[in-house]
């Protein structure tokens, strides 16, 4: 089973400043994942109340399980999150799937999801194929290990954003460094320093290739997909 969390809110400034594409709309990507869903994924919207309440949010005339929560920035809403996450009676073997509410997903997506968990014994898992690995300086001297599943291609990749997937087990033993890295000064989850922590005590993130979600940032969709028709 799948525990998918979507965490949204009426306002948030650590996105306010981002370029989207022209055709980007919450709510059409809300629909759009929603439509995806099978029985094989229990959703729920996060919400944080903080800066808006959920009335004021198109999460009022959706028919899904909502939890709203006081948190007022990303550090103590994804931290909200965690805590509340970590408290369920899941099975250990359960896939977690934070998701953020600028993320669109290929029609098919749980199926590559649920194909890496079951062919590679890997601790993280992202559908978002990160363009940045591909052209910033830093990762000039990247490499990666490429896997190969029934559908598509995993690489191991060093980082990814606070949209990832874990057993319900790799969260528990890992919980201390995700609430770590929830910088509740900054006021933003360090998700970078996060994942480069967990790959230095021996653990380790994948991301299919090509990408089947993306996060939507005009410069930084997944590549090779058309993401405007989906």
């Amino acid at each position: 089973m799948i525990k998918l969390f979507q965490r949204h809110c009426n306002f948030s400034s650590n996105s306010n400043h981002k370029i989207r594409p022209e055709w980007f709309n919450r709510e059409k990507i809300f629909d759009s994942l929603i439509s995806t869903l099978d029985e094989r994924v229990e959703y729920t919207a996060f919400h944080d109340s903080g800066n808006g309440e959920i009335e004021n949010h198109f999460l009022k005339n959706k028919n899904v399980n909502k939890i709203s929560m006081k948190g007022g920035n990303d550090a103590q809403s994804f931290l909200n999150l965690l805590n509340y996450v970590v408290e369920q009676k899941y099975n250990d073997e359960d896939i977690i799937y934070f998701l953020e509410d600028d993320y669109l997903h290929k029609p098919g997506w749980i199926n590559i999801l649920l194909e890496g968990f079951e062919y590679i014994g890997a601790d993280y898992y992202t559908l978002y194929d990160h363009p940045d690995k591909y052209f910033l300086p830093i990762y000039n001297d990247l490499q990666s290990k490429i896997i190969v599943t029934p559908s598509v291609h995993w690489r191991t990749t060093p980082s990814t954003t606070n949209t990832y997937a874990c057993k319900f087990k790799t969260l528990k033993q890992h919980f201390d460094i995700h609430v770590q890295y929830c910088d509740l000064v900054e006021k933003w989850t360090k998700d970078h320093d996060k994942f480069t922590h967990l790959w230095k005590i021996g653990s380790n993130l994948i991301s299919c290739v090509p990408g089947y979600s993306t996060h939507i940032e005009t410069n930084m969709l997944s590549p090779i997909v058309d993401w405007s028709k989906i």
